[in-house]
This record gives C-alpha cells, structure tokens and sequence, in this order.
C-alpha cells in the first residue's frame, strides 16, 4: 500500500511538474480559442496610429525594449505612478523620451471590449512592436504569446539595465549578455535604430566630442543641436531612412553617421565590425537576424501561469 502511493505520488508530481512547464512556454496560438481576432485588433489600431505618425511606430518598438529589459517582458514599463507605487516611466531612459503608451491604451480598449480580461498588456506590447516594423516597411515574424502582466516595477532597474547612448562596445555586449542576447542579438537588435529619432542631449557628446564621425555629418547635426540648449531638439537616427525599416543605418556606421556614441560604438574597430559590414551589404542578413533575435528578446523572463496579472488598465495594477 505504501509503495502504491509513493507511485502515486510520483506520478502526480509528475503531472505538475509538466503541467508547470507548460504553463510556463509561450505559444503563438494562445488565444486561438479566447481571444481569436486579437492579432488583427493589435495589427489594426497600430496600422492607424503609424500611418497618422509614423515615428510611433519607433516609439513602440523602444518600449518593447524598455519592458524586456527590466524583469523580462511584462509591461511593467506602461505602469503609472500612484500614490504609494512608483513605476519605470521617470527612470533616466524613460523620462520625458518614453512614448507610444496612448497608442496602447487604445489597442487595450479595443481588445478588452472583444476579450474582457483575457490579453495581456505585455502581450499587446509585443504584438504591436512586430505591427510597427511591418507597417514601416520591415519583417514580420511569430510573436509568441502568453505573458502576464507584473503588479511591480523597478525604477532602479530601469535606470541599470537599459543601455544609455554613451555606453560603450564593452557596455553594451555585456548588458546583452546579461539578459541571454550574444554580440550578434546585440548588433542585430541595434538595428531598430534604422527608425525614430533622438533628442539633441542624447547625442551632443557624439557630436561634439567624438573624433570617430564623418565631418560633413557632425556639421549637419550640429546645425539643430547646439553646444548648449536645445536638449530636446530631434535628430534622425537613421539619416537616409527613418520612416523606412531597412540597412541603411549599418551603412551610416561604416561612414560614420552614427547619430548616438552608442551606434558608432558597434562600428569602431572592436569585434562587431564585421558584423556591422555584412548587414550593411545586406538587407536580407540583417532582416533575418533581426526576427530571430526580437523573437529570444520577446522570451526574457515573462510571467506566465499563475504569475502576474491580467491588466485591465495598462496604466494601473488591477
């Protein structure tokens, strides 16, 4: 009798255990039987919000990475502040640049009036990044799908573990090394840089300081950002294209014009040059390596199973 319940018990734990695991996998049919229509509800408002401004769609994509990078990818970046709780979105790489939190309050809306309490705001994030690149002329891939929301956020992680654009080469490998990104995730996923814009206090230092830019290029941007004032004056970080997703800015780094120290960094006689050099040969490599590496960022760390929440409101815990 003993020994049958022990192999009761094995086989029950056994269970659990492999119903955890699973619950623990993202699936890209998750909401095949819930919430059915959610990817064209995503892909519909982000289409609409992109083609009246097309720099959201950069906007989104930032803060899919700003999410991903502190605790995993959980949609802690779209939490406000609260009296009693402070969120992410006044750390130092979020604070008065962070943008496109409007844009998913009015995909939440939507999907919450078709599936109430059924997606995920970190889920909507990361559907909506992979609509933006599209809809701005790049590729598109399988999100996988089954985050929950967290009910906590780390201002001081925030401030950490998002890359600032000074960083170095040797910074930046190692802050994507920490979250299981190689220097090829990290060259590729610089690449969303090909979009957007930044303000004149992210780049001043390059321009002014820096001896590894194209002359003509630094007198360019030096014309809308001055030595002092004017921090937040907006540049391209893409010059050839920044409504187009594409190569082109690999090939601004082999020219140097780069816009952000951080950019330059990856193109500056250091290990990921040869990198930098074949995306910028070709569109196809860099579009490649591009989806498979936003497909392992989309995995660090997300809340699944019992864990986290169901937000009904992006902006606020439940």
């Amino acid at each position: 009798m003993a020994s049958l319940t022990r192999i009761l018990c094995s086989i029950l734990f056994t269970i659990s255990l492999v119903s955890s695991l699973a619950s623990a996998q993202l699936s890209a049919n998750f909401y095949a039987s819930s919430c059915p229509n959610v990817q064209t509800l995503v892909r519909t408002a982000t289409n609409q919000a992109v083609s009246n401004q097309p720099r959201q769609g950069a906007s989104i994509l930032r803060l899919f990475f700003h999410d991903c990078f502190v605790n995993g990818c959980d949609g802690s970046v779209l939490l406000d502040d609260v009296s009693g709780f402070t969120g992410e979105k006044t750390a130092n790489p979020n604070r008065n640049s962070a943008r496109g939190f409007d844009v998913i309050d009015t995909i939440k809306t939507s999907v919450e009036a078709a599936c109430n309490a059924t997606v995920s705001c970190a889920d909507i994030l990361a559907l909506s990044a992979r609509d933006s690149v599209v809809a701005l002329g790049g590729p598109s891939w399988t999100v996988l799908l089954g985050r929950r929301d967290a009910r906590t956020a780390s201002l001081s992680a925030a401030n950490a573990q998002i890359p600032a654009p000074t960083s170095s080469l040797s910074t930046l490998l190692s802050m994507f090394s920490s979250k299981g990104l190689n220097a090829r995730d990290m060259t590729a996923l610089s690449g969303g840089h090909t979009i957007g814009q930044a303000q004149c206090t992210n780049f001043r230092g390059h321009i002014y300081n820096d001896t590894n830019i194209n002359a003509a290029f630094r007198t360019t941007r030096q014309a809308n950002c001055p030595a002092s004032g004017g921090n937040t004056n907006l540049a391209p970080l893409d010059i050839q294209s920044p409504n187009q997703f594409g190569n082109n800015y690999y090939q601004n780094l082999v020219n140097q014009r780069g816009l952000l120290h951080s950019d330059q960094e990856l193109f500056n006689g250091g290990s990921t040059d040869a990198q930098v050099r074949s995306y910028s040969n070709s569109n196809a490599a860099f579009l490649s390596d591009f989806t498979a590496a936003m497909i392992k960022m989309g995995n660090i760390s997300p809340l699944t199973g019992t864990n986290g929440e169901i937000r009904r409101n992006c902006r606020l815990r439940n």
